[in-house]
């Protein structure tokens, strides 16, 4: 598996000389358009970053979490695991710690541990994906997208919970 990368790089340079394309060039282009992609995109993460840090800091979050917990419960989603359901759509980092959290507390096989694994990798980080897609489009009205993207999130938990329930 570690010539896959170098295979690859060979790969591009093979057919960039085929087609004659100046790939030095075409690559500056694109590391050059990245920085600008990198400069819209900023302000939209580091808001995220402030608020998520924000919301930790102040309590609000565990608040939230104890909550929603009792209506999450009620549709087959463990208490343990609603703050990672709650947190993934805003932060990767900070939900990774929480599922690492959840692995040191309750181990990867049980239930509990199950849940937080599937809701980790059947979710995404909502805010964050659309920060770069929007700026990278120039789109300034997102319309629906940021709230359906987000419901879906909260119907993958419990779907996620449900099918760990009955395996």
């Amino acid at each position: 598996m570690s010539y896959a990368v170098p295979l690859l790089l060979v790969a591009i340079l093979v057919v960039g000389l085929v087609k004659r394309v100046n790939v030095y060039d075409s690559f500056v282009l694109g590391a050059k358009k990245s920085v600008n992609l990198c400069l819209s995109v900023f302000p939209y993460l580091a808001a995220i970053f402030i608020m998520v840090n924000a919301l930790h800091a102040s309590g609000l979050d565990a608040y939230v979490t104890k909550l929603l917990a009792p209506p999450f419960a009620l549709v087959g989603v463990p208490s343990e695991v609603v703050q990672l359901a709650l947190l993934r759509p805003f932060s990767g980092s900070g939900s990774l710690a929480i599922l690492t959290d959840v692995y040191k507390q309750y181990g990867v096989d049980s239930y509990v541990g199950r849940c937080a694994s599937v809701i980790m990798g059947s979710s995404e980080t909502v805010f964050y994906v659309a920060s770069v897609y929007f700026a990278g489009t120039k789109v300034k009205r997102t319309g629906w997208a940021i709230p359906i993207a987000l419901f879906c999130n909260i119907l993958g938990a419990i779907a996620a919970c449900l099918l760990c329930k009955i395996m």
